[in-house]
């Protein structure tokens, strides 16, 4: 699943139509630190970037222009960063669209951070009983730890929840076997995350391909 040594292939994916939005943030927040963390840079892209098409294609022959760009990132990441914004206790219905296009066998393996967005604590068990399933599927490697930020989180478009940044910093450390693994080049030591999650020796030399 991951590309040349020494690059990795970093692509967000936030599940809402509109530029600004929590769901963006958050995204945005967790590829800031996997490129603080691993100095690997990526991609974020939204469900507009695959408009007009999306919503309109059905089978993927009927796959083209910048639908086609978004779903041919999606299958040829090396990490995928997604996330959601929670209508009625589970995720968007066009993020949903978009991934029923996706090939059933793209994202095996690919290593997932899961993060989704809701109004209030009432939504938080979205990414543990809709999102994670949904990888679960196509045999993508899910992180252990998901990401929640309700609204009160943020600040304006910053996370600044110290508990949900104690879980973004946990699922970027969990990425590093699948970065060190890539990527074994010079060494750098990992910053620990605050949430106890243990000190670990990477191996990279990243550069977005």
């Amino acid at each position: 699943m991951l590309g040349p040594r020494g690059t990795v292939k970093l692509i967000g994916l936030s599940g809402n139509l509109k530029r600004p939005s929590k769901t963006h943030a958050l995204v945005g927040q967790v590829l800031e630190a996997i490129s603080l963390r691993y100095g690997v840079d990526g991609i974020h892209l939204d469900l507009s970037d695959a408009l007009p098409e999306l919503g309109l294609a059905f089978e993927r022959d009927a796959i083209k222009h910048g639908l086609a760009r978004v779903i041919e990132l999606i299958e040829t990441a090396d990490i995928l960063v997604v996330g959601s914004p929670v209508y009625k206790g589970s995720y968007s219905g066009l993020f949903k669209h978009l991934f029923d296009l996706v090939d059933p066998n793209a994202l095996s393996g690919m290593p997932v951070v899961i993060t989704a967005t809701g109004g209030g604590d009432r939504h938080a068990l979205v990414v543990e009983q809709s999102m994670r399933p949904l990888f679960g599927f196509f045999m993508a490697h899910a992180m252990p730890t998901a990401i929640y930020a309700s609204a009160r989180d943020f600040d304006g478009d910053r996370v600044v929840s110290s508990d949900t940044l104690k879980r973004i910093d946990g699922a970027v450390a969990q990425l590093g076997p699948f970065v060190t693994a890539h990527n074994p080049g010079r060494r750098q030591r990992l910053q620990p995350a605050e949430d106890g999650v243990s000190d670990q020796v990477a191996t990279f030399d990243c550069a977005f391909s």
